[in-house]
């Protein structure tokens, strides 16, 4: 097996099964809104959420992204950390992230390599229309790069609710 570039998704066994609790997390390095490289392996020993959104700057993940923002307090209490991912270029990220104040990693996976190996990119029907995308997904990862709980697809006004939810539940701390 050839060694892994930065940036490549390690894929699960078959990546039209959907990730479930148990499952390894995929691995992925990633580069953020200010150009530094960022590997699911960089939040081991905590449980982390890591959401999937369409687009930066869009009404819905401006909705989901500023609902972390807003819970920060709580989502720390739980233990938790975010990082979202879409297919936004770094410099779209960094716009984002500083108009809206949101103060959390925002990745790019401009060839949707790590969506894919996550399950978070698919076919979809948007407005009647059948596009390719992303699917807006959210998993719960913890400590030990495994999946705690998994949502696809997630409505953004319920990505924070249901990693609370399953936080407590899994009392991930």
């Amino acid at each position: 097996m050839p060694p892994q570039k930065p940036g490549d998704a390690t894929t699960s066994p078959s990546s039209s099964t959907p990730l479930k609790p148990g499952d390894a997390a995929p691995a992925f390095t990633l580069t953020d809104q200010d150009g530094k490289r960022v590997s699911l392996a960089d939040f081991r020993g905590g449980p982390v959420l890591v959401y999937f959104y369409p687009r930066a700057d869009t009404p819905g993940c401006t909705v989901q992204a500023c609902s972390i923002r807003d819970t920060k307090r709580e989502l720390a209490k739980a233990g938790l950390r975010a990082v979202g991912i879409s297919p936004d270029v770094p410099d779209d990220q960094k716009r984002f992230d500083a108009k809206f104040t949101l103060g959390f990693p925002l990745l790019s996976d401009p060839d949707h390599r790590v969506a894919e190996a996550y399950g978070a990119w698919g076919e979809k029907t948007s407005f009647g229309k059948k596009t390719t995308g992303i699917i807006r997904s959210s998993f719960l990862v913890g400590g030990d790069g495994r999946i705690l709980a998994a949502w696809r697809p997630v409505k953004p006004e319920e990505t924070v609710p249901r990693a609370l939810e399953a936080a407590a539940l899994q009392e991930v701390k």
